[in-house]
């Protein structure tokens, strides 16, 4: 193995890290809706695994395409940035959607009084919401494509320094060197990712946020909007 190729891999794991590190949009998505779904960790940390290896593979097969019929690199950038606007409007476009669902669920969950009168004479009265009664079909439904959202985001979603910062150089040695580097990238990628998110599923199970569990999806669909606005936006 030359030192070429040593270096390139210290520099996928160092870049794979990072780039995963400091955005948002790899873990926001999960951490939240793990948590207003009721999703167990092992669902959470599949959910999260195959988004993540949607998300890496889809930018590997870009990369490997042209490198084999020798695509200029600026031409494969111009088409990562355009995947890269797909995801970021898809990922705006399902969190104002589920903020939506989720301010309507809230209100329609308003604790309310029902009086009830009894033989003797006497009244009283308790307070009831309508969580889970008659949503629950519809709860079910959503729960089903959630998932499904989330990996097609992340299929659009590309990997923006793998293919000129790792790929590229890595393949002026050989088509095995390539292999090696582009593993090493997504692995780290993907550890991260599920690193993060099983942290704060298990923190966030800790903290007393039962007061806060009627706003629970418009928060989450709140946080997803403002995650694809930061990354839209911001650049993150």
């Amino acid at each position: 193995m030359s030192s070429e190729t040593s270096v390139l891999m210290v520099t996928a794991a160092t870049i794979g890290f990072f780039h995963t590190l400091i955005g948002p949009d790899h873990y926001v998505p999960f951490i939240v809706l793990s948590k207003t779904r009721g999703w167990s960790s092992i669902k959470t940390a599949v959910i999260t695994l195959l988004c993540g290896l949607g998300h890496v593979l889809s930018s590997i097969i870009l990369g490997f395409v042209g490198i084999a019929v020798g695509i200029a690199i600026f031409k494969l950038e111009a088409i990562e940035a355009f995947r890269g606007d797909i995801a970021g409007w898809l990922l705006i476009a399902f969190g104002f959607t589920y903020l939506i669902w989720g301010i309507r669920k809230a209100i329609r969950n308003k604790p309310h009084e029902h009086p009830h009168h009894h033989e003797n004479g006497a009244i009283h009265s308790h307070t009831h919401a309508h969580i889970g009664v008659h949503t629950h079909v519809h709860g079910a439904q959503s729960a089903n494509i959630t998932p499904w959202i989330l990996f097609i985001i992340f299929v659009f979603g590309p990997c923006e320094p793998l293919i000129p910062l790792v790929m590229y150089p890595a393949a002026k040695g050989s088509i095995i060197s390539v292999v090696i580097v582009a593993s090493i990238f997504g692995l780290t990628t993907i550890a991260t990712m599920l690193g993060i998110v099983l942290v704060s599923f298990y923190g966030l199970s800790k903290l007393p946020i039962r007061r806060l569990e009627r706003y629970s999806h418009a928060l989450a669909g709140l946080a997803i909007l403002l995650c694809g606005s930061a990354i839209k936006f911001l650049g993150l």
